[in-house]
């Protein structure tokens, strides 16, 4: 089965989604992340004000297999963090695209976006 994409989403090649409106980037991670860590037991919370640049570290998640890195797909400033996902990592696994976002960061260099993949392009990505 392939995982899931949404249309209108960017896309890193280390598996985070971004989805852009008003200049402000919510952060994820994809489908296909979640289904490769496996059930997610704790989400480290990222500071609102914390300034990051595009593939940078923003924080790292734990599963039950391993712990990694969540990289900023865009640089900016964190405006946001989703109190839920700290509390209850494990949403993440059954939404990664909704309910289960990590971050807001108001986008600083929108141009950076053309360094993102399309969900067509991620999917042929990820089917390679």
């Amino acid at each position: 089965m392939a995982a899931k994409v949404i249309e209108g989403f960017y896309y890193t090649q280390t598996d985070e989604w971004l989805k852009v409106e008003d200049n402000v980037g919510t952060v994820g991670i994809t489908d296909y992340a979640q289904d490769k860590l496996g059930d997610i037991v704790y989400l480290e919370k990222t500071e609102r004000g914390k300034k990051v640049k595009q593939t940078e570290t923003l924080t790292a998640i734990e599963s039950v297999k391993a712990a990694s890195d969540i990289y900023a797909p865009i640089s900016g400033e964190v405006i946001e963090v989703n109190e839920k996902v700290i509390a209850d990592s494990s949403i993440i696994n059954k939404e990664p695209y909704g309910e289960g976002w990590i971050a807001k960061i108001r986008i600083e260099n929108a141009d950076e976006l053309k360094n993102l993949m399309g969900a067509k392009e991620y999917s042929q990505y990820r089917e390679e």
